[in-house]
């Protein structure tokens, strides 16, 4: 095992690490704020909830890292088809609430298997892009594998409903499309498929969602409604200033004029006590873990490992530039957690594996053995 070998200390990324600790600190702080004013009704707060699930996410990251990624990539395809299996044990027996049906109860803890979902497909797209390299590019027919095992999870989750989480599997892959290139007209094509499925999309949205949309475009159309979220969320971050109103003294926050602000809305929190300052040093420290997550992508070991690190590198970002361009207003509210930040079980221990297999990744390029 990885564990046997004396440089497995002094080459772990430890920088890497501390920075994604960091944010889980950050973020179970900020979760006490955000969870202060609300009635737990005798059950844990939201920051000692995450902090279980900080601590399974842990143990998980320590077996990604100690895990070989290139077995994990070997039965990406059976690992994504038991994931895909589990959504559609969603679909059958999941737990609703909200009027979504996204969970499975495992033994008292809600378990989300979207978020499974997407480490599942990075890897199955790296298997598949690895096995079959083209330096030229690739052609439709040759992506038409590749779709198969995006659109079978999509589908299941847009049904749930979980538009965010779907449209995050989607934006994966195509990033995945720009980095392995497409042949330029085969590329048009599959743009035209998508600006057509992208109206296609729209009539099998929920009205909720259609309205989510259209109120990013204009909030005051119903600001009691569907642009509640965003009108609150920029009075929060505008009224934090530059250095902040003070920890647990949010007015926004402690009186609870934005709903759900532990999860998708976390950041306006965190903005609205801590100011820009406080702000633009939490993007600092995620642009500081994006930047090894690029370093790593380069320097992977072999082309399984930059195909792995490109993913989960992406994922981080995308997750971070969806989320705050959605608490400022910038982009539609499609419901994306903000990583390491935004309370929800499934999701940190998701992303904290995620952090696994880019440590590992690092790792295989001392050629350790095991």
């Amino acid at each position: 095992m990885i564990w046997s070998n004396r440089r497995f200390l002094g080459h772990l990324n430890w920088p890497l690490a501390f920075l994604t600790f960091l944010l889980c600190v950050i973020g179970i702080v900020n979760l006490y704020s955000a969870g202060l004013s609300y009635d737990t009704k005798g059950t844990l707060p939201f920051y000692l909830k995450q902090c279980q699930w900080i601590l399974i996410g842990s143990l998980l990251m320590i077996c990604a890292v100690v895990t070989d990624y290139r077995l994990l990539v070997r039965y990406a395809y059976p690992l994504h088809a038991l994931a895909v299996g589990l959504l559609l044990l969603v679909s059958l027996y999941g737990y609703a609430t909200h009027g979504s049906q996204r969970w499975i109860l495992i033994g008292g803890l809600c378990f989300q298997p979207s978020e499974v979902v997407k480490l599942t497909l990075i890897l199955s797209l790296a298997r598949y892009f690895s096995e079959n390299y083209r330096e030229e590019g690739y052609s439709l027919r040759e992506l038409a594998l590749p779709f198969i095992i995006l659109v079978v999870p999509f589908l299941f989750i847009l049904h749930q409903p979980d538009l965010g989480t779907a449209l995050m599997l989607a934006i994966i892959f195509a990033s995945f499309i720009f980095f392995v290139r497409m042949k330029w007209k085969d590329l048009l094509a599959l743009a035209s498929m998508g600006v057509m499925g992208l109206l296609v999309l729209w009539f099998f949205l929920k009205d909720y969602q259609k309205e989510r949309v259209l109120t990013f475009f204009n909030p005051d159309r119903d600001p009691l409604g569907a642009g509640y979220h965003i009108i609150q969320s920029i009075i929060a971050v505008g009224s934090g200033g530059l250095v902040g109103k003070g920890f647990l003294k949010g007015t926004q926050t402690q009186l609870k004029f934005l709903p759900e602000q532990q999860t998708d809305f976390v950041f306006s929190v965190l903005a609205e006590e801590w100011g820009f300052v406080g702000g633009v040093t939490v993007i600092i420290v995620f642009i500081a873990l994006l930047r090894y997550g690029f370093r790593i992508t380069l320097n992977a070991r072999d082309y399984q490992g930059t195909l792995v690190a490109f993913g989960i590198t992406m994922l981080i970002f995308w997750s971070v530039f969806i989320n705050i361009g959605m608490v400022l207003g910038l982009l539609p509210v499609v419901g994306i957690p903000l990583p390491f930040l935004s309370y929800g079980g499934s999701a940190v221990v998701a992303f904290l594996s995620a952090m696994g297999l880019l440590l590992n990744v690092d790792l295989r390029r001392f050629a350790l053995h095991g």
